[in-house]
C-alpha cells in the first residue's frame, strides 16, 4: 500500500474548498531525480504526467487534474514524461 494518496479529479468544490487556485505553481520539463519530502506536500496537477517510485511499494501514476498527497520524510523517485504545471502547498 503506497503511502502517497491520489484523488483522480476532484469536484471544483473541492479544490476551492482547499484554496488550490492560490497556492504557488511549479513547473518541470520531462525528467528524472531522487526527491525527499521534508515535510507534507500537497499538490494538483494542471499539466503533466508523473510517475514516482519509492523503495518500497508499487510505481504510483498521475496527472493532469489529479490532486496528490505526499507524507513528510517519504524518499522517491520522479519520473516526469509529460511537461508538469501544478499547484502545491507545503505542510
Amino acid at each position: 500500500m503506497s503511502k502517497i494518496k491520489v484523488e483522480r479529479h476532484p469536484s471544483a468544490e473541492r479544490l476551492s474548498d482547499l484554496g488550490v487556485s492560490n497556492w504557488p505553481i511549479w513547473t518541470k520539463e520531462a525528467s528524472e531525480f531522487p526527491w525527499t519530502y521534508e515535510e507534507p506536500e500537497t499538490c494538483y496537477l494542471l499539466e503533466g504526467q508523473v510517475t514516482v517510485t519509492c523503495p518500497e511499494g508499487d510505481p504510483v501514476k498521475f496527472g493532469k487534474g489529479d490532486l496528490v498527497t505526499f507524507p513528510q520524510g517519504l524518499s522517491c523517485t520522479w519520473k516526469i514524461s509529460k511537461d508538469v504545471k501544478k499547484h502545491y502547498r507545503f505542510g
